[in-house]
């Protein structure tokens, strides 16, 4: 995809959306959109989510917007925090945590669900909370459950409040492998071969749903992939290579989660695709490649974000290939209801097809993320994509669109 096919810049939308703040006070000097950056969160993803939102928070432009970093710990207390990106990165292998970076008198933060009211306040027991002001809108960045499958955006359609990114229904679908797949192929896009076992399946009768796993491997074979039905970062993911290791793979899986999905390897070439809303709909990156990682059995947390993997942009496809995968990202991000931007995964396998594995609706921000990176080599640069974002999120409403 060539970089004249995209807009160099979002400057020419840069001023359209004015905060609810400043509209209708003609006398008054309108002040910058103030943007929450929500991280954190109760998932195994917690790490990642923070690392992420240092990097969002490096790229905003601090002319054009004022900057709220909320955090939410990993028990779900939201919490002030310091802008301080620097703090937010991975350092000797370590993940960053929110309470490392919480204000040590910051108390609890709220938001109203209140639509008419958009103040972010802070409280503590016995004392009277303090109004920070309004939010013009959310930025989250949190991945996994409890913020990047719906609940989060929940809470901001019932505060009114706007916010970057897919909706209630799409990040639903998008968190759920089970029925993002049942989605995909309600609409005719080709998903590999699957087995979900649910949580009272298992805990009822754990033969009978073991007995479907072995008869699942039975017939498309070994190794298998097992994987948590709702999770992200390629965290709590095993490849078994046979019946031997099931067990410890199915409680790794739902030690993340108590649903879980078993796939069949699916042989040939892994590649991404990055989608980004315009004014005139979606449209897709160049596409990237994940090569084969060597020193990993997969492309797993540690080859993602600790030992920095690194993939190929663009991919070495073909014209056909290129444009055919482009055309299914933009299929994907349609048939769930995508909203702002997503990151499909599909599989090239041996005999030319693309098979889709997976979309995110929040992927990775951080620096060495394949979004990024496949909308920098688009013409799209990092500053550009969240400006962009931010914009599209001031623009839209919430409640039914």
């Amino acid at each position: 995809m060539s970089s004249e096919n995209l807009p160099q810049s979002p400057e020419s939308t840069a001023g359209a959306a004015q905060s609810p703040a400043s509209s209708g006070r003609s006398s008054e000097r309108p002040r910058k959109p103030r943007v929450a950056v929500v991280f954190g969160g109760r998932s195994s993803e917690h790490g990642i989510s923070v690392v992420t939102a240092g990097a969002v928070m490096s790229a905003l432009d601090r002319t054009k917007y004022d900057v709220l970093p909320i955090g939410i710990t990993r028990d779900g207390r939201w919490a002030l925090t310091a802008d301080d990106p620097v703090r937010m990165a991975i350092t000797d292998r370590r993940v960053p945590d929110v309470d490392q970076l919480a204000e040590p008198a910051g108390g609890a933060v709220t938001l109203s669900v209140d639509p008419g009211n958009r103040d972010v306040v802070v409280g503590e027991p016995g004392a009277v909370p303090t109004v920070l002001g309004e939010v013009d809108v959310v930025f989250p960045v949190l991945h996994g459950p409890y913020g990047e499958d719906g609940t989060l955006q929940g809470l901001l359609e019932l505060s009114g409040v706007p916010y970057v990114g897919a909706g209630v229904l799409a990040s639903a679908i998008g968190q759920d492998k089970e029925y993002m797949k049942r989605v995909f192929t309600s609409f005719g896009l080709p998903v590999g071969p699957y087995e979900v076992v649910r949580p009272r399946e298992w805990e009822s009768d754990r033969p009978a749903a073991r007995k479907r796993v072995m008869e699942f491997a039975a017939e498309h074979g070994w190794p298998l992939f097992v994987k948590p039905a709702r999770g992200g970062s390629s965290m709590g993911i095993t490849k078994v290579e046979d019946a031997a290791g099931l067990d410890e793979a199915i409680e790794e899986a739902r030690r993340h989660d108590p649903k879980f999905l078993v796939e069949s390897l699916l042989r040939g070439r892994e590649i991404e695709c990055g989608v980004l809303e315009f004014e005139d709909g979606p449209r897709a990156s160049v596409p990237a490649e994940i090569p084969p990682v060597t020193s990993h059995d997969f492309y797993d947390f540690e080859a993602k974000y600790i030992d920095s993997a690194a993939g190929l942009v663009p991919a070495p496809l073909t014209e056909e290939q290129t444009a055919e995968v482009r055309r299914l990202a933009v299929d994907a991000f349609e048939a769930a209801s995508c909203e702002g931007l997503v990151r499909a995964d599909f599989f090239l396998a041996e005999d030319g097809t693309f098979v889709i594995n997976e979309i995110n609706t929040m992927p990775g921000f951080t620096p060495i993320s394949m979004y990024p990176r496949m909308w920098q080599e688009s013409g799209v640069s990092y500053p550009e994509l969240v400006d962009r974002l931010i914009q599209a999120a001031l623009n839209r409403s919430t409640g039914l669109r």
